[in-house]
């Protein structure tokens, strides 16, 4: 980028040198003041340009700003038995130390309208948090014993004692920063391919600087006799002095500053802007896919529904629905799926006692199977579950557990229905136990949205075809794009397909179970629940830190905008060199009597890279008319809490 420059500066002050130092040469072509404008412009131009990068990077430098130095240190007696129900016991003390200083496990106060230090889990406490720069949510999220919070969020009504679960560089808001600047850091192919341009474009404009000089001063200035009456060719109207300077015009004013600024500027701005809005984008590259998306695939528990499945019903053969709770909670405990949370979540509500396992063997998509009391017990999809027997149950046994569980089902219709079989060995399958999962509330306008723009959806899903069906029912997902009943490999079979077809696909998920297809996929999207590190987040591209299926779309939109920024930018940078080359190389000096002084050039090359970098700030217009858009609601306008 700096060849050019360098090189244009350099020439015309050893031409100049040359010329002062040995008089019989009769250059007179000694233009001093030329180097030292052309320099003074383009460091202008540099400085400027700086401002602007800073300006685009202070959305990293505020969230960094976010994470408190100090940290109130909780210490209470070991022998303490109210020290976990109250926010600070009476025997407790509290120590300001760094927060550099917190370790895992440890416990910190956090008193109203202040910064959470750490990342941890509410101990005791009731209280609102503002979590908006962390997840780009302006409202502020109830905070309760047992629930997450991450550090830079600001605690608003209530004390809350939190016991630290990751701290430093480890928390959520330093992960997030870092991500970023990677992000920052890498190449979009656009990018990569500018500067594969750059390289052959300096030897071509060092030619034709060099064809330049030798026009004008063996052809053109003889050709075009007036062009020496030009302020540019000195007050003699010496051809050399105006060879030189059209030369140095076509090396100082074609600087590729500009094309080389076109895609990084862009790029900064849009992943900035993106971690604002809760969007943690990890890598330049894959704005530039997710702008190509043509289809949007979803998987749905977790993802179009909220993920937090209840029992609605169980049915069984022979046994009381407690022994069937008891048995399958039992091989579900140690399992993470939000399908066997709710199970186990409902034996604890029913306070029964769920005996020792041995032996689990967890298979996603599918279920779980372990030794229970001697005997081993599955619990899981129908098929599966029957495999692991030698005993089958008829298919008129099963219809008839079927529709005993829908039955004793109350949920309304906009919950998704799912069974999960139970069986024992000896037996073959003994009960069911119906799971019900709530549609999220922006979920059928994200699809529409989404179809609005050209952009097909799709459903696939591990669930079976009824629930599955329901559900692209009330969303707006047409029945040939919907996949029941799929495993892990076959959802990532449905997206090679497509891709396959020439189609850019984008996985939506939450689970260990879409870890491959979103891996897969052009473009990843994770929801991330509570700030906790999932392999869907680990396999995705695009991590949504607000937990809103809306902001797939404001993912959408902002690589959108901001890959028609990088194709502003470059346009500009070719149209500019391909007006501005042949200006500087003399093409209206014979007819028009206009030419450029190297100096001159150097300001219209620093002009042309502000430009560039200026428009890539105009990005950052694109979140402020988002957050209008999205939530006009303020903190301030809250009503306080009780005092």
């Amino acid at each position: 980028m700096n060849s050019l420059v360098g090189f244009g500066s350099f020439a015309a002050f050893i031409i100049s040198a040359v010329s002062l130092l040995d008089p019989g040469l009769e250059w007179d072509a000694s233009f001093f003041d030329e180097p030292v404008m052309l320099l003074g412009f383009v460091l202008l131009g540099r400085s400027l340009e700086e401002r602007a990068r800073i300006s685009a990077s202070c959305d990293m430098n505020e969230l960094l700003s976010l994470i408190s130095t100090q940290s109130r240190l909780v210490i209470t007696s070991s022998d303490t038995g109210s020290s976990a129900d109250s926010v600070l016991c009476s025997d407790a003390i509290c120590i300001e130390i760094p927060s550099d200083d917190i370790r895992v496990g440890d416990s910190v106060l956090v008193l109203p309208g202040e910064t959470i230090p750490v990342d941890g889990k509410v101990l005791a406490g009731r209280s609102v948090v503002d979590e908006s720069m962390l997840t780009g949510e302006s409202l502020p999220v109830f905070k309760e014993k047992d629930l997450m919070v991450s550090a830079g969020t600001i605690n608003w009504d209530g004390p809350l004692r939190i016991e630290a679960t990751s701290t430093g560089s480890n928390s959520t808001i330093s992960k997030i920063v870092r991500m970023v600047e990677d992000a920052q850091g890498q190449e979009a192919p656009v990018q990569r391919l500018a500067d594969a341009i750059a390289g052959p474009f300096v030897y071509s404009i060092m030619t034709l600087s060099a064809e330049t000089f030798a026009f004008w001063y063996y052809v053109g200035s003889h050709i075009f006799p007036d062009v020496l009456l030009n302020d540019i060719a000195g007050p003699d109207g010496d051809p050399l002095l105006l060879s030189l300077k059209l030369a140095v015009d076509v090396l100082v004013v074609s600087c590729p500053c500009a094309l080389g600024l076109a895609t990084p500027t862009a790029i900064l701005v849009g992943t900035s802007l993106g971690a604002r809005q809760g969007l943690l984008i990890r890598g330049a590259d894959v704005l530039e896919r997710l702008a190509n998306i043509d289809h949007v695939a979803f998987d749905k528990t977790g993802t179009l529904t909220e993920g937090k499945p209840t029992v609605s019903s169980v049915a069984s053969f022979t046994y009381d629905e407690s022994e069937i709770l008891q048995a399958a909670a039992a091989v579900e405990r140690t399992v993470t799926h939000p399908i066997a949370k709710a199970i186990v979540n409902k034996a604890e509500l029913l306070n029964l006692t769920l005996p020792e396992t041995r032996g689990q063997l967890f298979e996603p998509g599918f279920g779980t199977l372990a030794e229970v009391n001697g005997r081993l017990v599955a619990v899981g999809k129908l098929e599966w579950v029957s495999e692991r027997f030698q005993i089958k149950a008829s298919p008129s046994a099963l219809m008839n557990l079927q529709h005993a569980l829908m039955h004793r089902s109350s949920s309304p219709s906009n919950y998704s229905k799912t069974v999960v079989y139970v069986g024992r060995e000896g037996e073959g399958v003994i009960g069911a136990i119906g799971i019900s999962d709530c549609l999220r509330s922006d979920a059928q306008s994200t699809v529409s949205r989404l179809q609005q723009k050209g952009i097909k959806t799709i459903l696939i899903s591990g669930d079976r075809e009824e629930a599955v069906a329901t559900i692209a029912k009330t969303v707006g997902i047409e029945r040939e794009f919907v996949n029941a009943s799929v495993t892990p490999q076959q959802k990532s079979r449905v997206v090679s397909t497509l891709q396959t077809a020439g189609h850019h696909i984008a996985m939506v998920g939450d689970g260990i179970n879409d870890a491959p297809s979103l891996a897969l996929a052009d473009v990843g999207i994770a929801l991330q629940t509570e700030a906790q590190e999932t392999a869907a987040s680990d396999a995705a591209s695009i991590i949504l830190l607000g937990n809103r299926l809306s902001q797939v779309v404001d993912a959408l939109d902002l690589a959108q905008a901001t890959m028609s920024k990088v194709y502003q930018n470059l346009s500009w940078a070719i149209a500019y060199n391909i007006v501005s080359i042949p200006i500087a190389a003399g093409v209206l000096l014979p007819q028009y009597d206009i030419a450029m002084t190297p100096s001159f050039s150097g300001g219209l090359m620093a002009l042309s890279s502000i430009f560039v970098v200026t428009n890539s700030l105009l990005l950052r217009l694109h979140g402020s008319e988002k957050s209008r858009k999205s939530n006009p609601a303020k903190i301030s306008q809250m009503p306080a809490g009780p005092s």
